[in-house]
């Protein structure tokens, strides 16, 4: 039985590194938690706020997620929006998913994400 998530990877392309920590520390306000040694001489990083982990891992033929992409749930996302764009990250509302705010981002090496937000539904009682 699947109980949680524990990370999301995406690919980067080598050397992306510092972008990334830019990127996903100062824009989206996550820390980067140290790889295992092992790993850390393959490159790439990984990033944590509060239960998310995000892993940026190196891939040789590099080609960044468009379609794919993580959901990645934010609590104030009107504010969480107006940071990512107040740090030159493009921001794109989209109001297609009934019940929630949502806008897609894409990290400097063109992965796509989703940021959304629960909203409810209003439901009209009798005689409204």
């Amino acid at each position: 039985m699947l109980t949680a998530v524990d990370h999301v990877q995406l690919a980067a392309p080598a050397g992306s590194e510092d972008r990334l920590r830019t990127y996903y520390v100062d824009t989206l306000g996550m820390t980067e938690i140290p790889k295992p040694p092992a790993l850390a001489a393959r490159g790439g990083c990984w990033f944590r706020s509060g239960g998310v982990q995000l892993h940026l891992g190196i891939e040789a033929d590099f080609c960044p997620a468009k379609k794919a992409h993580p959901g990645l749930r934010v609590t104030g996302i009107e504010r969480y929006g107006a940071r990512l764009a107040a740090h030159g990250a493009h921001v794109e509302w989209d109001e297609d998913l009934p019940g929630h705010r949502r806008f897609y981002s894409y990290d400097p090496v063109g992965n796509r994400l989703e940021f959304l937000e629960p909203v409810e539904l209003r439901t009209c009682g009798p005689g409204e």
